[in-house]
């Protein structure tokens, strides 16, 4: 799921969500008792030493997030649990209504963070303007993906989970429609959309005019076509990295060509996020190309779980299957908390104890743990290989913000113009003299 890029004026909500319950299990499904009363009992041991004397944790922390969906739901839960152990500490959430990522670009210009937030697109070398590092939180040889987030040696944001692309897919439409086997081939998965669309089924939800949803298609499948899981980076030796024979055209072609055929929604300029995960949910749209984070919430809305399925996508006809696999958002602590332990312990706690990645879909952020989501066994049971993604190149990341390089907007403009060439040839040109300015 990457950071959207699109501005609006956020309107904030700050929901204080405070609690002890005593006795209150895991999210896991477990009895916890036991280990929480201990820890209740520790709960002043457990961090914030001054000297030789054990002072409890305490204070408020507040947590910017764009899970506006767990706000009064699972984030009170989460909160009541994390009390039992750390009674004094108190949680406020920020909810992003909108876009995330401007969003904490703006707080940070105006050096007003939260304590707890995920890190927007900015170059590694800035995190220490901004945020604390986290290497003493013990979790040094779990973390996964701990060199995205890093600079100078120093951890400084930690994934939230872990994810793969796929087509997430309503398994009774596909039967409806005559569908008995996920297709391999590119060419099977077009067969594929044609039987849904005969069958009144819209074959895949895009979510184009909301544009973020594009992003597996223009983060990912460029190096998943070429085989090349550094194929995003290498782009600082090209003068035109965008063109119809590499990654980046075939994978806007493939969604240019389910868009000409009809495969995508009716109206692709009124798409609706929210409404369209109903629609998986109930049939009347058959498929997303997303991460497996929104299985979960196609469950969440009303589809029965084995109704659910998780496959693939084939971007060619070789028979080859490749994923993306990469980290979510990345937590991150405010440098300038006044509460900087306790938001410390927070997040740890979030990370260790809260079973979110199980909540939102996600692989584990911590190594050795293994997802309870069936739907990631099947997918892992067709043979995918599944390719690990690399840290940006903050020279990348640096000729890309100066040429305003938006992928997923390049993506809608491919799709929609009559000449998908004009629209690399702009963008190529955009890149070279940007490339050029910053002497790359």
């Amino acid at each position: 799921m990457k950071l959207k890029k699109h501005f609006l004026i956020p309107f904030m909500l700050v929901f204080a969500l405070t609690g002890v319950l005593s006795g209150c299990g895991g999210g896991n499904g477990t009895d916890n008792s036991a280990d929480n009363a201990k820890n209740t009992a520790n709960s002043g041991k457990e961090q914030g030493k001054t000297g030789n004397e054990a002072k409890p944790l305490s204070g408020k922390v507040t947590f910017l997030t764009n899970r506006t969906d767990m706000i009064g739901k699972e984030y009170d839960e989460y909160v009541k649990r994390f009390n039992e152990k750390y009674p004094d500490i108190k949680i406020e959430f920020e909810a992003s209504q909108t876009d995330y990522n401007q969003q904490a670009k703006v707080r940070m210009a105006s050096g007003e963070l939260p304590d707890l937030m995920f890190i927007p697109d900015i170059p590694n070398s800035d995190l220490p303007k901004y945020f604390a590092p986290l290497d003493d939180l013990g979790l040094s040889s779990e973390i996964t993906f701990k060199d995205f987030k890093a600079y100078d040696g120093k951890l400084y944001g930690i994934t939230t989970g872990n994810s793969t692309s796929g087509i997430v897919y309503n398994k009774k439409a596909f039967a409806d429609a005559g569908i008995t086997e996920i297709p391999k081939t590119w060419d099977e998965f077009l067969a594929a959309c044609e039987k849904l669309k005969q069958n009144g089924v819209i074959p895949l939800a895009s979510n184009f005019k909301d544009k973020w949803p594009l992003g597996s298609w223009v983060y990912d499948m460029p190096r998943v076509i070429e085989n090349n899981r550094d194929f995003p980076n290498s782009r600082i030796n090209m003068e035109a990295p965008f063109t119809m024979d590499n990654g980046y055209g075939k994978a806007m072609s493939l969604i240019k060509e389910l868009a000409d055929k009809g495969y995508l929604e009716k109206d692709i300029n009124s798409t609706n996020w929210e409404q369209s995960k109903k629609d998986v949910a109930n049939g009347k749209m058959g498929m997303y190309f997303l991460g497996n984070w929104v299985i979960n919430q196609v469950i969440g809305v009303g589809a029965k779980s084995d109704n659910i399925g998780f496959f693939p996508l084939p971007f060619d006809n070789s028979g080859e299957l490749r994923a993306a696999f990469n980290p979510d958002f990345f937590y991150a602590v405010n440098k300038n908390s006044k509460n900087l332990e306790a938001t410390k312990a927070f997040l740890k706690w979030m990370l260790e104890d809260s079973g979110y990645e199980d909540f939102a879909g996600f692989i584990s952020p911590l190594k050795g743990r293994e997802s309870k989501l069936t739907q990631l066994a099947d997918f892992q049971a067709t043979g995918v290989e599944l390719q690990e993604g690399m840290p940006d190149d903050p020279k990348v990341i640096e000729i890309s913000n100066k040429a305003q390089i938006d992928l997923p907007a390049i993506a809608q403009e491919f799709v929609l113009a009559k000449d998908p060439q004009a629209v690399l040839d702009k963008w190529n040109k955009a890149w070279a003299k940007a490339k050029q300015e910053l002497g790359y």
